[in-house]
């Protein structure tokens, strides 16, 4: 007895055979005007440029822009206040760690400014970037990838009372809270802010970069990092 043949199953056509595309991988990189691509993941010294970072942090707004006038006060100048304050705070500092002071918030170029809260809820992960940018930025401009503690502690003090400042002038605290958030600033320190514009703020930071990094004794060479 002849056994059923099985059916032959009908191929596919070739074109149905062939692999689906996958999908492109997500960019993650930023572009610079500076024509850097900066990779976000993996960031690296020879991508940053002090002007990349003078320019977007003359854009950030601290206080996520709720503050009062017409001009936001901006990250880069916060910056310069913060410097300021640590000289006044420590006025032997070596200028190394005022550029350190000048750069605290130099990542910020890339992330923004994210309020204190707003971090703490993302957690560890944003933490590990932020640290991960901030090396790159030092180890670029001649400092230790990580601060010193000790400097690290006089630099946040310094912001501290920065941020005082600006949070009774401009961001609509009592002085009760921001005693409360923030401590009592350095006695005999008395600032009246004024926000400044974005190309004057850009403007003088770049200048007092320029200041210290020659005062700190390193020479940035453009050349070194040109890539062909």
């Amino acid at each position: 007895m002849a056994r059923a043949r099985r059916p032959i199953a009908a191929k596919a056509p070739a074109s149905a055979r062939r692999a689906r595309p996958t999908a492109a991988a997500p960019r993650a990189w930023q572009r610079m005007l500076s024509g850097r691509r900066l990779d976000l993941i993996d960031p690296s010294a020879v991508d940053i440029e002090i002007e990349d970072i003078a320019h977007g942090l003359s854009r950030v707004a601290r206080w996520n822009g709720q503050t009062v006038g017409e001009q936001p006060m901006s990250v880069a100048q916060h910056s310069l206040i913060v410097e300021d304050i640590l000289v006044h705070q420590s006025p032997g500092v070596a200028a190394r760690w005022r550029l350190a002071a000048l750069l605290h918030d130099a990542a910020e170029y890339v992330i923004g400014d994210m309020i204190s809260p707003f971090k703490a809820a993302l957690g560890l992960d944003y933490q590990a970037f932020e640290d991960r940018l901030s090396s790159a930025i030092h180890i670029r401009f001649g400092l230790p990838a990580v601060v010193p503690a000790d400097i690290k502690a006089l630099i946040k003090s310094a912001d501290r009372a920065c941020a005082y400042f600006e949070a009774t002038q401009l961001a609509g605290f009592t002085a009760a809270e921001a005693l409360r958030f923030f401590g009592a600033p350095p006695e005999r320190l008395h600032l009246v802010l004024e926000p400044l514009r974005p190309d004057q703020a850009k403007s003088r930071y770049l200048e007092r970069f320029k200041v210290l990094i020659e005062a700190a004794g390193f020479t940035p060479v453009a050349a070194a990092f040109d890539t062909e």
